[in-house]
């Protein structure tokens, strides 16, 4: 794309970001409320898990936008189990600060630099919120190599979170024509399947009907982003991580993809929570450690690489590593 063209686009995208972050300051606590969100509320006790998270989320963001001097100062008083979704949040919020000023605040390189180098993953899934809303151009964010295409993942939450089962429906049917990119698409179907873990509240059979009825291409991608919530966020008892097993045959090794990234997360950031390690033992058949492990092996070569087509073949690499064994 011409560079006149891009300023153009991103030049709108400013403005409506600049009112965006002018209107919405603090985040509302409601917009975690399930009940106002149209979510599964079937399941109390993983509903306040997940509503727990999904405020800590709010949390963070509220707590950059006042604080962004002393950012990892405030972050760091966030519980450890919490922080790693305070720090999506603040994400989001520096990615919203460095299109509010042309990329001049480097808010994104600043949040990952010190302590957020342990949030690198959530800080990046975070900086995709604002693409859907106002359609931040990717080549905005800060090009860390390989990891800086989890922002997909954040797009395609964010678009779900707030647009529930319609707005993923959406997604799963947006396939690119013959001959045109499709690993945006499927970067971005990851984030759609993380958010479905929230939108039915860790309900594994109404996850696999949901899934079931999207298009064939889209269900494998959809099952990555359900590993990486079950993983990463938790929710599920031993019985129906059992259950997810099931639920996903013919898709395992996308689901077992997922749980490694939510594992390397969680091991990055220091260490992994009991949830993180059941799902793990039960669904790789390994602790969190080696789950974290692979995933480094796995983007050996592939870390200094900028381009999509990395991200994808590291994603390859780890679901050949299920497929093999």
């Amino acid at each position: 794309m011409p560079a006149e063209s891009v300023h153009a686009r991103t030049g709108s995208n400013n403005r409506a970001a600049k009112r965006k972050l002018g209107t919405s300051l603090p985040l509302p606590m409601r917009m975690a409320d399930f009940a106002r969100r149209g979510f599964n509320l079937n399941r109390p006790e993983p509903r306040l898990l997940l509503e727990t998270h999904a405020r800590s989320f709010l949390i963070g963001f509220n707590l950059a936008a006042r604080h962004w001097r002393d950012r990892h100062d405030v972050l760091a008083e966030v519980p450890v189990a919490e922080r790693g979704f305070a720090y999506e949040g603040a994400g989001m919020y520096a990615a919203l600060r460095d299109l509010t000023t042309a990329d001049r605040a480097g808010a994104l390189r600043g949040l990952l630099d010190g302590p957020g180098a342990n949030y690198v993953h959530l800080i990046h899934v975070g900086a995709g919120w604002p693409l859907t809303p106002v359609r931040l151009p990717l080549r905005r964010i800060p090009r860390t190599p390989l990891l800086r295409w989890l922002a997909l993942d954040g797009e395609g939450f964010g678009a779900t979170y707030f647009g529930g089962l319609a707005a993923a429906r959406r997604r799963c049917a947006a396939r690119p024509a013959a001959g045109h990119p499709r690993g945006r698409w499927i970067a971005t179907l990851a984030g759609v399947g993380r958010a479905l873990w929230f939108v039915e509240c860790a309900d594994v059979p109404a996850i696999a009907a949901v899934i079931a009825e999207q298009p064939a291409a889209a269900r494998p991608h959809l099952w990555s982003g359900i590993g990486l919530a079950a993983g990463y966020a938790g929710a599920a008892s031993d019985d129906e991580l059992a259950r997810l097993l099931t639920a996903a045959a013919g898709y395992l090794d996308h689901l077992r993809q997922g749980v490694t990234f939510a594992a390397g997360a969680r091991i990055r950031a220091g260490a992994a929570p009991e949830h993180t390690e059941r799902a793990c033992r039960r669904l790789l058949g390994v602790d969190a450690g080696t789950a974290a492990g692979w995933t480094d092996i796995a983007a050996e070569g592939l870390t200094e690489a900028l381009d999509l087509d990395a991200y994808l073949e590291w994603r390859d690499r780890l679901r050949r590593r299920f497929t093999e064994r």
